[in-house]
């Protein structure tokens, strides 16, 4: 059984090598076919469009930007009798659409986002969240477990992308409070390398934490998860209907980060926009010794 994958961006392609190097008969299509060069060392098929993906390929993983870009490809592709595996994230109503106009067409239609970074893309340690109908879900788990370390299943669509959003909206606080501590911590001439060793030794460290704060200990933000993407999932958590006042902070955070020029580092870079704010701000180290360095 063939394989189609769209969309090798920075999670597609380490997702897609996973599933190349498990030996999966893959085809594989990316707008910028620069992308596709690593999976064809693997001995993927590079298709010229991805409508020859759906030709060749009973299951299509779609990993593509947003839903403006996934209506622009598939639109174009005959998904009848074919399985489109909709690993990216979207709006739930969305997702809810696309299956709808999917089996309408005579397709099958399963919802698989995922939980993770680039780092755990690459090492196959995805959480994958799997919707749809049971026989469909079934059948695409098997396919995915290259990929990630755990499968939740969610129910019926749009259930895996809600499960997403939910995770996102602790992943996103969680990620801006850590970087609220380092601010915190550098506003008060307090040594980060300390604070980190705290928080790792303390009960609220976590993979995450552990990670974010390597990042903020070294000012390196280098992606993992961009922020633009964050902003991206930040936005579609808002416009779900629930209050959510913490995660509208964060938003805005992560709208002014991309808004200075950062919008392509990892998410940790919410720190500039805390320092931004900042520096309009009195010193804090100043404020409480007024007189330092006065004769």
């Amino acid at each position: 059984m063939t394989t189609g994958f769209l969309g090798l961006g920075v999670m597609g392609q380490p997702m897609a090598l996973n599933l190349a190097r498990a030996g999966t008969d893959l085809i594989v299509w990316n707008r910028t076919p620069e992308r596709a060069g690593p999976l064809r060392s693997h001995g993927a098929a590079v298709a010229a469009d991805p409508a020859e993906v759906f030709a060749k390929a009973e299951t299509v993983i779609v990993m593509l930007a947003n839903d403006s870009v996934i209506d622009h490809v598939l639109d174009r592709c005959d998904v009848a009798g074919r399985t489109v595996v909709h690993m990216g994230t979207t709006a739930p109503d969305y997702s809810a659409g696309l299956a709808t106009r999917v089996r309408a067409a005579g397709g099958a239609y399963v919802e698989a986002p995922v939980s993770g970074s680039r780092g755990p893309a690459a090492a196959g340690e995805l959480v994958v969240m799997l919707a749809g109908e049971a026989p469909d879900v079934e059948r695409v788990a098997p396919l995915l477990r290259p990929m990630c370390r755990e499968i939740v299943r969610c129910g019926q669509v749009p259930g895996a992308l809600r499960m997403k959003l939910a995770v996102n909206t602790f992943l996103i606080s969680m990620v801006t409070g850590l970087a609220e501590a380092f601010h915190f911590a550098d506003r008060h001439g307090l040594d980060r390398a300390t604070l980190r060793a705290a928080l790792d030794a303390g009960p609220m460290a976590s993979a995450v934490s552990r990670v974010k704060g390597g990042k903020l200990l070294d000012r390196d933000f280098e992606v993992q998860a961009a922020v633009r993407d964050v902003l991206y999932n930040a936005e579609l958590i808002v416009q779900a209907g629930v209050e959510s006042p913490l995660l509208e902070v964060c938003r805005q955070l992560y709208a002014e980060t991309a808004e200075a020029g950062y919008g392509g580092e990892d998410m940790a870079a919410v720190v500039r926009a805390l320092e931004a704010r900042s520096r309009s701000a009195p010193s804090v180290l100043r404020a409480e010794h007024p007189f330092e360095g006065q004769q």
